[in-house]
């Protein structure tokens, strides 16, 4: 039984409020500045409620080039190219986890939890740390300013393979049994069996790992010399040096709200399988 304490009631509900408005009040004020002109933007103090030119920045941000002092691409062609890297990003990083996780949990060789140590022995092995003799390789591969040299050094990952390995214990042996009764091979096995009961737990990999890859910034700063593989995150920072000089608040406020869309609809999408792939503990 769930006693009724109206002051406790009173006091979390109060705590919550006040967690969500210092939350949104940075995104409401990022949305009220893509809604004003560049004038009043440099002036004091800072409008608050929306302005009447959010359409006109929202043309002249997405299909111009950004501020108009800077030589960057143009902001929709920075958000296909964080897009397409997050999706490379994630896909293989999901992709080669499960591949990685089945081959641990159901095939026998020797030094097998070995290999498995060893990936997992990666993660204090973050590209930062790896980053010059991966640079040299993606160099010399010749996938400089290439969406495969965005993603491919970044699509490894320990803990997704972790996670899919812990997932895959939890399925009973007796499934396996089944499946080579009914004359499954492993890859009919993996692909009928074992993705189908993963599935939650790949969304809420896939909604982690999207992000991941949308913020990646020094990677992409590294290995990116044309303006037109430019990412959006990136483009933000220079938006945020050229402004110094010539100030268009509305188009650098407009271009991270933009930034913010892609993210935001694939953890709306995805919400439901994502709250299920973090909360289950049974299949």
């Amino acid at each position: 039984m769930v006693e009724n304490r109206p002051l406790l009631t009173f006091i979390s509900h109060l705590v919550l409020i006040l967690g969500v408005v210092i939350v949104a009040l940075p995104i409401w004020i990022t949305f009220v500045a893509a809604t004003h002109d560049a004038v009043r933007m440099t002036q004091a103090p800072i409008p608050l409620l929306p302005g009447a030119h959010f359409w006109q920045n929202f043309k002249d941000t997405l299909f111009g080039s950004g501020l108009s002092s800077s030589a960057g691409a143009p902001v929709w062609r920075m958000l296909l190219n964080s897009l397409v890297m997050a999706l490379l990003i994630a896909s293989g990083k999901i992709v080669i986890s499960l591949l990685s996780a089945f081959a641990i949990v159901y095939f026998k060789f020797p030094f097998r939890m070995g290999f498995f140590w060893m990936i997992f022995i990666t993660l204090m092995l973050p590209v930062e740390v790896r980053i010059l003799p991966t640079f040299e390789v993606v160099a010399n591969l010749g996938m400089l300013n290439s969406y495969w040299g965005l993603s491919v050094p970044l699509i490894a990952s320990a803990t997704a393979t972790f996670m899919f390995r812990q997932v895959f214990l939890t399925i009973p042996d007796e499934m396996l049994e089944s499946a080579r009764i009914d004359g499954a091979g492993p890859m009919r096995f993996f692909w009928d069996i074992l993705i189908p009961l993963s599935r939650t737990n790949i969304a809420a990999l896939f909604v982690i790992l999207f992000i991941f890859g949308w913020n990646q910034y020094l990677w992409p700063l590294l290995i990116t010399t044309d303006s037109d593989m430019t990412t959006i995150v990136m483009s933000i920072k220079e938006m945020l040096e050229v402004a110094e000089q010539s100030p268009q608040w509305h188009i650098v406020m407009m271009t991270a709200l933009l930034a913010m869309i892609p993210p935001v609809f694939v953890v709306i999408g995805m919400q439901k399988l994502f709250v299920q792939g973090l909360t289950e503990t049974d299949k």
